[in-house]
């Protein structure tokens, strides 16, 4: 049984990535806001800013950059599992012998791999503009790992969205709130630098210990509390998304 949905997951994930390879503008659309974003923040506001260490902008304001970028592509996501559901493409693929839950993972797999490609562009230039990091092959592998679990944590939601939305605008829509998300964290400026309760929310919101747990990784100090914190968010809310789009999921094709 387990071999025959690793199977038809495999398959139908070769059949969403010959998508994205046919039409590579996803991954480079994906790439080009937060690459805008390094660009406004590092020559245009980066200056005014006080962080309150001697790192310098662009290392410090790059984890949340690589969170952007992944909140960003996973609304395409969304959007082509919507087109899948109304297309009738789906209800095809289960009067076929063929797992129920391989559909779904299809779409979660080719997510997380435009979604690392991208986050790979993004890491490129970030050294062009002057990241540097003395990070180990283990700091780097678990860096990885966060960002691995965040897609697959916001790529669940995203299959959520992708079931449940009535228009091809709604299904991609709800990403809008996950890429400002960062805006009101950790990410770009020291949370103790904001008033009252905005401080309150963006200490307490997942993204700040998301962005800490990196940057500490990246600059070589201990990571702490922040880490388990990250990995507590990011694994309910994986556990959570999963359950409830398998759930929507099984109510659409029964």
């Amino acid at each position: 049984m387990t071999a025959h949905v690793l199977s038809d997951t495999r398959v139908l994930t070769g059949r969403s990535l010959t998508h994205i390879l046919r039409s590579p503008d996803t991954i480079i659309t994906t790439a080009v806001t937060p690459i805008a974003l390094m660009l406004l923040f590092v020559y245009v506001l980066g200056g005014a800013i006080n962080t309150g260490s001697d790192e310098s902008y662009i290392n410090y304001m790059l984890p949340g950059i690589l969170l952007i970028t992944i909140a960003s592509g996973i609304a395409y996501t969304a959007y082509r599992l919507f087109l899948d559901m109304q297309s009738g493409i789906a209800e095809r693929f289960q009067s076929m012998p063929i797992a129920r839950s391989s559909v779904l993972w299809a779409h979660v797999l080719t997510s997380l791999v435009s979604n690392m490609i991208s986050v790979a562009i993004v890491i490129g230039v970030a050294f062009i503009m002057g990241f540097r990091t003395g990070a180990s092959v283990g700091a780097w592998l678990a860096v990885v790992g966060i960002l691995v679990l965040f897609t697959l944590a916001l790529t669940w939601l995203a299959v959520i969205a992708g079931l449940s939305a009535k228009t091809v605008d709604g299904a991609s829509a709800f990403s809008y709130p996950l890429i400002f998300l960062p805006f009101i964290s950790s990410a770009f400026v020291p949370t103790t630098s904001m008033p009252g309760p905005v401080a309150w929310f963006a200490e307490n919101q997942p993204v700040t210990s998301i962005v800490n747990s990196i940057r500490d990784l990246f600059a070589q100090e201990p990571v702490g509390s922040d880490l388990w914190i990250a990995l507590a968010w990011l694994v309910g809310i994986l556990l959570v998304a999963y359950v409830w789009a398998i759930t929507i999921y099984r109510r659409k094709i029964s």
